[in-house]
């Protein structure tokens, strides 16, 4: 018993049967070609009718201080006539720039590109671009819903129009309102005559529209080593995609060079305000010193006087000097201090020439145009956003910590220069006091027209630097679309199509053997007991019960014949007569069994006696068309009834007699264990070779069990696709607890070339076909329905 439970475990373990499965996949060969074939026609249909999708590349160079100059090294030869600060910023800053959806949006808002057109066709509408129908928004709602517009310009010159909540006709070029939309107006191109196709124009938000496009593109350094980065978009017009990724790349330079231009915007802002502001009061000196000379009929200084003037210039020159630093020293505190200009650069150009001052603003101003770029991107709560303030917040404290230490340097510069000039004019108290007055207004004339010449001049040399200013990138490798599409992959979209048509099939069946708990092949239950599989009976084509004939050289006739020898080996002496056939359920082929079993024994020239002791669900008797009024329950009962009172012959065979169950009882399992029972077989194992009991489902009732006991051999009866597998554990019960003796299996209902048992209906040794010619001409009908 212990062997037989280790080899049930070893045999759970047991490989894939690969003949098995091919068998499998075979016989259900049109299903798998069928897939096959509707699969392939599908995924030809896909790629034919997939949208194509064109790679279109481009590469810009951009000049990386901080990784070699590049092409673009020393292109900056005019910054030390205004020192103008530019943007040091890194490739990497770069690129992430190109991926901002600012400059997306730039490129959408300009090429209209929220309204895509297309040819409306019988598969497929086709994009189009520089379509000759266009859609103008008017005025939009707040808030733009995808909509589709279909649009047909009529031959009376009106245009037919239909979206989801709309179907109207228009004139050309008259608004009207679309719902989601707004108002728009349709207007077509004058260079194309005849308009009778049909358009779709597919209206969205610029929002959606850039999504799309970002999704689409790709921003890339390669390379790490060199300053270029690569960009490419996915799009399904080539052209269209050219001039997208030019319109991007264009607006890219232009924000970088508006960078640049901002520092000397603000510096010629800043000096523009201060020659208002001087040549006022220059004007103002000159009048008065005009109207000094009239009142006091002064025609001209002495030569005195001129000498003083003269004497004096020197320290006037450096006094007015150092009083224009300090006003310009001045005006940066109050340009600091303005909470509306603390995100604006420093104008560095009036800086003073002082190498920790110059350097204090550039950093500023450095730290002011990084955050504005990184502003494109993201917004002020960003991390990255909140560091670069603080480092501009430092900045600006060592601005004006600088900014106080420079103002008390020029402060003692301009107290020495006042002595100076106090000494000076010591000189100039002998003059005539007229003449006095006079200088004083001379004096101070020669001050403002020094800051304001000074100022002139820096204001020349800004917009000259201005103009020299060049983005710090160019386009090295234009925009080019590939020459195919990248998708659809054609190849591999067959390849999958076949893919998909050989695994449908076959997942299908897999799922079916998987989720299917009925008994199919002969591993199946080697798997689930050790209990052998003494027989294996086809699927029975025909219509009558008895197929075993004395001439008949059909499978299931040979798998009988094959069942009777396996049961030689288990009856090996002549008083081993019994053999007991059970199931475990109705159904199962224990009948059919019987009839041909006893059959075939007879046709060997053996006495053989079937007995219908399914007491409660008798069927054989009605089967072989005998009448059972009298019959074993008539014998239990009668007392007075022998044996031959109930034996009846049977015309199949004349070694073939039948004891039919009789009237059903009301309590069979009393009557099977009755003594006369026992009685009854023993007398008649005297009389037969072979006695048969048809028993009923032992998984239903214990009739089967008590007749177990005078059985020398247990049939038991499974189903292909009909006994659960949980029921072999039955049969397993059985034989481990010795049960029932000598028990083996009889697999039933086999369709042999759909699980792998290689019978079928042509079974054989290979010496040619036992099957007849009548069931071998309607084989190829039926085989074809079957799964």
């Amino acid at each position: 018993m212990n062997n037989q439970i280790e080899n049930r475990i070893s045999n759970k373990d047991e490989p894939l049967d690969i003949k098995q499965i091919l068998s499998r996949l075979l016989y259900n060969w049109y299903w798998i070609l069928f897939s096959v074939v509707i699969c392939v026609t599908l995924s030809v249909l896909y790629a034919r009718y997939k949208t194509p999708a064109y790679k279109i590349s481009a590469r810009v160079l951009v000049n990386d201080e901080k990784k070699g100059s590049g092409m673009m090294a020393g292109s900056d030869i005019l910054g030390d006539l205004g020192g103008l600060l530019g943007a040091k910023s890194t490739v990497d800053n770069e690129a992430e720039i190109l991926r901002t959806r600012y400059l997306m949006e730039q490129v959408v808002k300009d090429m209209g590109l929220n309204i895509t057109y297309y040819r409306k066709g019988r598969v497929k509408n086709t994009e189009l671009y520089q379509s000759p129908v266009i859609v103008k928004i008017v005025s939009a709602e707040d808030t733009i819903k995808e909509t589709n517009v279909d649009i047909e310009f009529l031959k009376n010159n009106q245009v037919a129009i239909s979206s989801k909540k709309l179907d109207t006709l228009v004139n050309p070029d008259r608004p009207f309102k679309i719902p989601h939309v707004g108002t728009i107006l349709i207007s077509r191109d004058a260079a194309v005559k005849d308009l009778y196709s049909k358009y779709r124009a597919n209206i969205t938000s610029v929002d959606s529209r850039v999504a799309d496009l970002m999704e689409d593109l790709t921003v890339e350094v390669k390379n790490k080593l060199i300053t270029i980065v690569d960009l490419s978009l996915n799009h399904p017009i080539p052209k269209k995609g050219e001039d997208i990724l030019n319109k991007l790349i264009q607006n890219y330079v232009q924000e970088n060079v508006k960078d640049k231009n901002e520092i000397a915007d603000s510096t010629v802002k800043f000096i523009q305000n201060r020659l208002s502001f001087i040549g006022r009061e220059l004007g103002d000196l000159e009048g008065n010193i005009q109207g000094f000379k009239q009142k006091n009929n002064l025609a001209d200084m002495t030569e005195q006087s001129k000498l003083l003037v003269q004497t004096t210039g020197q320290y006037v020159s450096d006094l007015s000097k150092t009083e224009t630093q300090i006003s310009i020293l001045k005006s940066l505190q109050e340009y600091l201090k303005d909470g509306t200009k603390n995100k604006r650069v420093l104008p560095s150009s009036l800086v003073p020439a002082d190498l920790v001052f110059s350097s204090a603003v550039e950093k500023f101003n450095t730290l002011t145009l990084e955050r504005a770029r990184r502003l494109i991107g993201v917004t002020e709560a960003n991390p990255a956003i909140i560091l670069i303030d603080k480092e501009i917040a430092n900045a600006r404290a060592d601005i004006e910590a600088n900014l106080v230490t420079t103002l008390d340097a020029f402060t003692i510069t301009r107290n020495r220069l006042s002595n100076q000039m106090k000494k000076a004019e010591t000189q100039v108290r002998g003059v005539p006091e007229i003449e006095r007055n006079y200088l004083n207004l001379a004096r101070q004339q020669q001050i403002k027209q020094e800051l304001y010449l000074f100022l002139m001049q820096k204001s020349e040399e800004t917009a000259i630097s201005k103009t020299s200013n060049i983005s710090n990138s160019r386009t090295i490798d234009p925009p080019k679309s590939e020459v195919k599409p990248f998708n659809p992959k054609k190849a591999m979209i067959y390849v999958v199509g076949l893919f998909m048509g050989l695994l449908i099939p076959v997942s299908v069946l897999y799922l079916k053997d998987v989720l299917n708990d009925k008994i199919q092949t002969k591993a199946d239950i080697s798997r689930l007991t050790s209990v052998p599989v003494i027989g294996e009976i086809s699927h029975n084509e025909e219509d009558s019960n008895l197929v075993v004939a004395n001439s008949s050289r059909s499978a299931v006739s040979e798998q009988f014949r094959a069942l009777r020898t396996n049961l030689s080996f288990y009856m090996k002496t002549k008083e081993e007569k019994v053999i007991l056939i059970t199931s475990s359920m109705s159904g199962e082929g224990k009948s059919f069994a019987a009839i041909n079993l006893a059959n075939i024994l007879a046709l060997s020239n053996k006495k053989v006696l079937l007995m219908e002791l399914d007491l409660r669900k008798p069927g054989l008797s009605a089967k072989l068309d005998i009448s059972n009024h009298v019959g074993f329950t008539n014998y239990i009962i009668d007392s007075n009834l022998t044996a031959g009172d109930i034996v009846k012959p049977l015309s199949i065979h004349k070694n073939l007699s039948i004891v039919s169950s009789g009237p059903v009882p009301p309590n069979p399992a009393e009557m099977l264990l009755d003594d006369r029972t026992k009685e009854l077989i023993e007398e008649l194992k005297q009389q037969f070779d072979f006695i048969i009991i048809d028993a009923p489902p032992i998984g239903i009732v214990a009739d089967a069990q008590l007749m177990a006991v005078h059985a020398d051999v247990c049939m038991y009866m499974v189903r292909q696709n009909f006994t659960s597998k949980q029921q072999l554990n039955i049969i397993d019960d059985l034989s481990r607890n010795e049960k029932m003796r000598n028990i083996g299996i009889v697999v039933n209902d086999i369709n042999g070339h759909g699980y792998g048992y290689g019978y079928g209906y042509g079974y054989g040794y290979g010496y040619g076909s036992y099957d007849t010619p009548e069931n071998k001409n309607k084989k190829w009908f039926n085989k074809l329905f079957k799964s």
